[in-house]
């Protein structure tokens, strides 16, 4: 095989952007703040619920009278069928009971357990957008009203604050295309499959074509693409010359990583953990085993199909199908990766909330605030915004008439995780989330902290 990097990227879907690689700026490029560097054991895993999950069955307002088989005549679940919160007022929908695992506590159901998962209903921000397309983006980029802006909140925090110049592997969306919250002038892999993730599927060939790094900087005396990239350095009057080394460096040095990652074996999940059969359950168990056998940190995952105008179903239905597969992959991340549980958050993200009210299709329709769900060794488990002193009766439809108006931000959600799970200063969360500042000036409630993180 001849090794240049005009065929390198001439590749097609091995080009940098194929694989997931933004070009902008090489001063961006260049850049290096660091300006807060991280614990580097703590990691994130979040997962995006794309279409827009209803949070009414998910995390059921029992104490709202609302609830009721007028408003949703074929979606209504019976108190006795749905899972005891233990707060008297809210119920999970019956097909997330292996979330329970990670949520029973003494203080909160009785039940042995060790208290680490938050279930946040009523979140959303101002000017809810219900589009799936800007809603997705501004989730994503962390600036609600403009979805033309094509960088990443979470990327933002890879970018400021765990180095991914140095370890190509310090972030990765383990995704079919590239998620907007990864995406930015640095370059983040976008992962379809660990096994394929190169550019041959037979590992010695793979091997041969990626090389080996020279044995000094930009040495003579490398192999294969690390060794192009990797060495000296022509053509120095073009433009985007380092950007277009640096990326190529950066890709090929992530496809040797995940290699060497595959390599080790066959995975088996630890602690009796099983992942959900299909995509979904496949990429999360990818995720565990990166987490393990790499330096990787922050990993994303999408979820689709809950964009449910037809026939929802309410225990057995389309919903609950899919809300049953996000119950078993956190109850599995939960004991495969209990080694690390204490350096881990695992989040859920989704467009936005449905309709209060069910439509006439048997389903729900585009709405306001949502339910998120955040785990991790260090998390306070409990009901958010699902309480009689956070739900008054009628809230089901306090927006417009029709939906569940906010009681939090997401970007407060993702500012606590940035800040006490990360340990971002003020300013720090200002960089990684810009509009952060001014919202919270704008509706200072919406940011009031929910304290699930310890301060």
């Amino acid at each position: 095989m001849n090794c240049t990097r005009r065929n390198f990227l001439q590749a097609g879907s091995l080009t940098a952007l194929g694989a997931g690689l933004s070009f902008l700026s090489p001063e961006i490029f260049k850049q290096r703040i660091l300006a807060n560097i991280t614990d580097e054991d703590t990691k994130l895993i979040f997962i995006f619920q794309r279409g827009g999950n209803d949070g009414v069955n998910t995390v059921i307002p029992y104490g709202d009278p609302e609830y009721n088989t007028a408003n949703r005549p074929t979606l209504f679940i019976p108190r006795a069928s749905a899972i005891d919160l233990g707060n008297d007022f809210a119920g999970l929908h019956p097909r997330m009971a292996p979330m329970m695992e990670i949520y029973n506590h003494p203080n909160l159901t009785g039940l042995d357990g060790p208290g680490n998962l938050a279930i946040i209903h009523r979140v959303g921000y101002a000017g809810q957008s219900k589009s799936h397309f800007d809603s997705q983006q501004y989730w994503e980029n962390g600036a609600p009203g403009d979805p033309a802006f094509e960088e990443g909140m979470i990327y933002r925090q890879v970018a400021l604050t765990m180095n991914p110049v140095e370890n190509n592997l310090v972030a990765a969306a383990m995704s079919n295309s590239q998620m907007v919250a990864l995406k930015g002038p640095l370059p983040v892999p976008t992962i379809q499959n660990a096994e394929t993730y190169s550019f041959s599927s037979d590992p010695a060939e793979s091997s041969k074509f990626i090389g080996r790094l020279p044995s000094t900087p930009q040495g003579p005396d490398g192999g294969g693409l690390l060794g192009a990239y990797g060495g000296p350095r022509d053509f120095a009057d073009k433009p985007y010359r380092d950007l277009v080394y640096d990326t190529g460096l950066a890709l090929t040095n992530s496809m040797s990583i995940v290699q060497d990652a595959v390599a080790q074996g066959p995975y088996e999940p630890s602690g009796g953990a099983v992942y959900p059969g299909g995509g979904f359950g496949n990429k999360l168990a990818q995720i565990a085993m990166l987490i393990k056998r790499t330096q990787a940190r922050v990993l994303g995952v999408n979820i689709g199909g809950w964009d449910n105008h037809t026939n929802q179903g309410k225990i057995y239905g389309r919903q609950g199908n899919l809300l049953a597969q996000v119950a078993q992959g956190f109850q599995a991340l939960y004991r495969d990766l209990q080694d690390q549980w204490d350096k881990l958050i695992i989040v859920t993200m989704t467009d936005f909330g449905r309709t209060s009210k069910e439509n006439g299709s048997k389903g729900t329709d585009h709405g306001h605030a949502c339910a998120m769900f955040v785990a991790g060794g260090r998390v306070r488990g409990g009901v958010y915004n699902c309480d009689a002193s956070t739900w008054a009766a009628g809230d089901m439809f306090s927006s417009q008439g029709r939906y569940i108006h906010r009681n939090t931000d997401y970007r407060a959600v993702f500012g606590e995780i940035f800040t006490r799970h990360f340990g971002d200063s003020r300013g720090m969360l200002e960089q990684v989330i810009p509009s952060y500042a001014q919202a919270t000036l704008d509706n200072p409630g919406d940011f009031e902290p929910l304290n699930f993180l310890p301060a």
